[in-house]
């Protein structure tokens, strides 16, 4: 059974992508710990990020800074955070989010029920930001 982001990457399941190639998509989270918090994943699914083909590892990570220095821009932070937990869906996932202070590293803290204007907004200034 395919996981709920091969789902999304298929379009059988709604996502606000801001990036995609052949190997590597980006979509907001429904569940943000910051305005813009976005996913990076690669289209195979592979579960543990040890487990990826170092070249497919390294287009995940050239991806993530990517959209870590668009969400630096699109939300004038200073940092952009990155966290590889792995633990929600067993489908490699990149959390790349601005960053203003060490609490923005938090799951428990997350917008369970972010407005869609405010993923709609998020969107647009990411995908203006990567130009």
């Amino acid at each position: 059974m395919p996981t709920v982001f091969s789902m999304i990457i298929n379009r059988d399941l709604p996502g606000r992508f801001v990036y995609e190639d052949d190997d590597v998509v980006a979509f907001l989270t429904i569940e943000p710990m910051t305005q813009g918090h976005t996913l990076v994943v690669p289209r195979a699914e592979v579960d543990n990020w040890q487990e990826l083909d170092p070249e497919l590892f390294n287009k995940v990570m050239a991806v993530s800074q990517k959209i870590g220095r668009a969400v630096c821009t699109a939300f004038d932070a200073p940092r952009a955070g990155v966290i590889i937990a792995g633990l929600e869906v067993p489908h490699l996932h990149v959390h790349v989010f601005p960053a203003r202070n060490l609490s923005d590293f938090g799951f428990a803290g997350v917008d369970r029920n972010p407005s869609p204007e405010s993923l709609d907004e998020a969107q647009a200034k990411i995908i203006a930001a990567l130009g």
